[in-house]
């Protein structure tokens, strides 16, 4: 999935784990990617959280098929945010799947800084369509 996601390449995000209901997703904080206070914008960090729920969501478990049968997306999150970071610190996000009941899901994802302090915690709720993925072809 990542490899067509354009926003989270732009923003240098990098994959550590992707399994079916855990993924861990991590970013180094750029200078343009602080706020008008020198600290990392907050949008940031949400982006790193959704992505690293978006993996989990979406990832396919070995011989559960094709992972573009359906697709999963956020029917909503939220986050706190608990610790200030700035340029040049490494954001990483674990996201992990709390309840699944039908085509509904609950994610927590701990957004942590390199010193393992948690910088924002973050809730999302999933949805499994019945439309397929992407088409890539064009």
């Amino acid at each position: 999935m990542l490899q067509r996601d354009r926003a989270s390449a732009a923003l240098g995000m990098i994959v550590e784990r992707d399994e079916p209901g855990e993924a861990v997703v991590s970013m180094r904080v750029r200078e343009d990617m602080t706020n008008g206070f020198a600290i990392t914008h907050g949008g940031m960090v949400f982006a790193l959280a959704d992505t690293a729920f978006a993996m989990a969501c979406n990832a396919v478990a070995p011989g559960e098929g094709d992972t573009d049968a359906d697709i999963t997306v956020a029917a909503g999150a939220d986050i706190s945010f608990l610790k200030a970071t700035r340029a040049g610190q490494t954001l990483t996000a674990h996201a992990r799947r709390r309840a699944l009941a039908g085509r509904s899901g609950l994610y927590d994802v701990t957004v942590t800084d390199e010193t393992g302090d948690v910088v924002a915690e973050f809730r999302g709720r999933s949805f499994t369509t019945r439309r397929a993925g992407a088409d890539t072809t064009g």
